[in-house]
């Protein structure tokens, strides 16, 4: 069976808003709906010639319950007949949607897929569980914007399985050797690195403002992320305690954040791009995804990447650009390690440290980064990987065209 190359095309994002900050205004199913309307608008294509809707979500608890892409592709007043489907793979679902895009492509399933991630920590609502009996009060609460809730009780009984991620980030130091002063300057160059990104305008290019609606018909835009720290010091850092009992290394200075955010990207068949006349981006040529122990969820990009490179018959020195997502800096530092990757590809231009991680737009929001980090920089090879809660890693590979 011939496979048919799948070609990125266009992509943006909204900026990323801090948990309860500038985007906390804004439904997830909106702010999903302006990504999806801009790359479609960007591309120039009639929406009913798309084919499928993918979007990443990880909470799906709230305002995004029951299929939003199916909701933002509405919202974005597009045509009934395009259908839409919502994949979870925690904080990779944006990478899982753009993958899945590229196999439906690959197939011959789809000629044209809008692909991407929403997610709105700050939206995030609290759940309670469902009583087993009638006239019985109140079940378990669980707040739903990130981390195990509702653990099953075999789950509890065996050691360490349901560590908190930044649990999983302290087992990983203490694991690969990663120390305090390690992360702590990890952290500190990543907010280097997007401060200078910021200062030059390339992270502008990637960007789609929001309005957001005030009182008495006001209209707030938010264009810049919010949550870069640009005066950041490895002082300032030394100072803040650890967040695990009895940890030593993970702290909230050298750790991502909650966040709020969407982004999304076309992805095309090579009878499209002809067809229509697009401009691809880059070629995706693959990818994969891996477990790994939940406790040491931050190592997933390690087999991950393992076995995309090997499936493409690439090497880790064919690369020419990478984007790492920062969930924590340990866990970033034993990934380049392990994988022996040369720290100046590496998030050039900062990473979730500094930015923050809206988790079901994460995995689009790198790979998106990526293309325009590879156009920048004339890298003709690049690679997007992320650890995945609960035990994964997800890995996407691009090739410039």
């Amino acid at each position: 069976m011939s496979v048919s190359p799948a070609f990125l095309v266009s992509g943006t994002r909204t900026p990323v808003g801090r948990h309860g900050g500038a985007l906390s205004a804004v439904r997830p199913d909106d702010l999903a709906a302006l990504v999806i309307r801009t790359v479609v608008e960007d591309s120039g294509i009639d929406p009913g010639a798309v084919d499928e809707v993918i979007l990443g979500n990880a909470n799906g608890a709230g305002e995004e319950n029951r299929n939003v892409a199916r909701m933002a592709w509405l919202l974005a007043e597009y045509p009934d007949s395009v259908p839409g489907i919502t994949v979870n793979r925690l904080c990779a679902s944006g990478m899982s949607a753009i993958a899945q895009a590229q196999q439906m492509v690959a197939a011959g399933a789809a000629d044209l897929v809008v692909a991407g991630g929403v997610e709105s920590m700050s939206r995030a609502p609290w759940a309670m569980a469902k009583p087993t009996r009638g006239f019985s009060g109140p079940g378990e609460v669980a707040d739903t914007s990130i981390g195990w809730r509702f653990v099953n009780p075999k789950f509890l009984t065996i050691d360490k399985r349901t560590y908190s991620m930044p649990e999983t980030a302290e087992e990983v130091a203490r694991v690969e050797g990663v120390t305090r002063e390690d992360a702590d300057a990890f952290a500190v160059e990543s907010q280097r690195r997007t401060a200078a990104a910021v200062e030059a305008g390339r992270l502008a290019r990637e960007i789609t403002r929001v309005e957001v609606p005030g009182r008495k018909g006001a209209v707030h835009v938010v264009e810049t992320d919010e949550g870069p720290r640009p005066e950041v010091t490895l002082d300032g850092l030394s100072g803040l305690r650890p967040v695990v009992r009895d940890g030593e290394v993970v702290t909230a200075g050298n750790a991502s954040s909650l966040n709020d955010g969407a982004s999304a990207v076309i992805v095309a068949s090579e009878a499209a791009v002809e067809r229509y006349g697009l401009a691809p981006r880059a070629r995706i040529v693959g990818g994969a995804n891996a477990g790994v122990a939940p406790e040491t969820m931050g190592m997933g990009p390690v087999p991950a990447t393992t076995k995309a490179l090997d499936r493409a018959g690439w090497r880790v020195e064919d690369l020419g650009a990478i984007e790492l997502n920062e969930a924590f800096a340990t866990q970033s530092l034993a990934c380049i390690r392990r994988l022996g990757l040369d720290p100046a590809l590496v998030n050039a231009d900062g990473g979730a440290i500094a930015l923050g991680h809206p988790l079901g737009s994460s995995g689009s929001r790198i790979v998106h980064t990526l293309a325009r980090r590879m156009e920048d920089e004339g890298a003709e090879r690049g690679l997007a990987t992320m650890c995945v809660g609960v035990g994964q890693g997800s890995a996407l590979l691009l090739e410039r065209v």
